[in-house]
């Protein structure tokens, strides 16, 4: 009996791995979510067309809640929104210094982004940031940002010489982070959020009931906003090092 318990559950454990092998190459599959007819075809990857939905909401909410703001005696939602505004703005701010400051928006609308990327899936969408190359895209723009931070604050004649701080021996180091930055960046944000994929994967496959949809809340919700807040908490801490002017 023990025999053909253990070749059931062995059986069993195969099932579940195939069928996590089998969702996971879904999941990464970049589909074509439409077509636009001009110079013979050019199709739109589901990633950018949930971007642009993504972009579409967030310009929409903008326009919503700031068509009324009043300078004098503002209503109780004004407030409300001015003090959310000015937490995030503060809080992010706080990240990068005082001369960092400058870059503050970029970062704010790179965080609104991530974070409505990563819960979408809670609408029935794909979130963006399970697609390789938009983390790549988001780690290549801060990784330029940063570098043009440091050029920005130190000279160009600086900025190379930072390369050779704190001694000389140093400056492969240093130029090998010009490649291990972004490739940091995009492997944690994209590593996370495909491995909450695979945890709900499994969870799915052992407890199909009403578990699922708790860390479902979770992962797409809480995990979905830190992973975007550790991203540009990243990205500001090496804005950063980038305006600190040796002196």
């Amino acid at each position: 009996m023990s025999i053909i318990a253990t070749i059931k559950k062995s059986k069993r454990g195969c099932d579940i791995t195939e069928k996590l092998t089998q969702a996971l190459m879904e999941e990464l599959n970049c589909e074509t979510a439409f077509t636009i007819p001009i110079f013979g075809g050019i199709g739109i990857g589901e990633s950018v067309a949930v971007t642009w939905i993504i972009m579409a909401v967030l310009v929409l909410v903008s326009i919503l809640v700031t068509r009324n703001l009043k300078v004098e005696n503002p209503g109780k939602g004004q407030l409300l929104l001015e003090t959310a505004v000015t937490g995030l703005q503060n809080m992010v701010s706080g990240m990068t210094g005082e001369e960092g400051k400058r870059y503050v928006p970029y970062l704010m609308t790179v965080l609104l982004y991530i974070g409505m990327a990563n819960i979408f899936g809670l609408f029935g969408f794909k979130p963006p940031t399970k697609d390789l190359t938009v983390t790549v895209a988001l780690a290549v723009m801060s990784i330029i940002l940063i570098e043009y931070a440091g050029i920005h604050a130190k000279g160009t004649k600086g900025w190379v010489k930072s390369f050779a701080q704190p001694v000389a021996i140093m400056t492969p180091f240093n130029i090998l982070e010009l490649v291990i930055r972004p490739l940091s960046l995009c492997m944690r944000l994209f590593g996370n959020v495909l491995g909450a994929f695979v945890i709900m994967e499994l969870i799915k496959q052992v407890v199909p009931a009403v578990v699922p949809v708790v860390f479902s809340l979770y992962f797409d919700i809480f995990d979905g906003l830190i992973q975007a807040y550790v991203f540009v908490f990243l990205t500001s801490l090496f804005i950063k090092e980038a305006v600190e002017v040796n002196d």
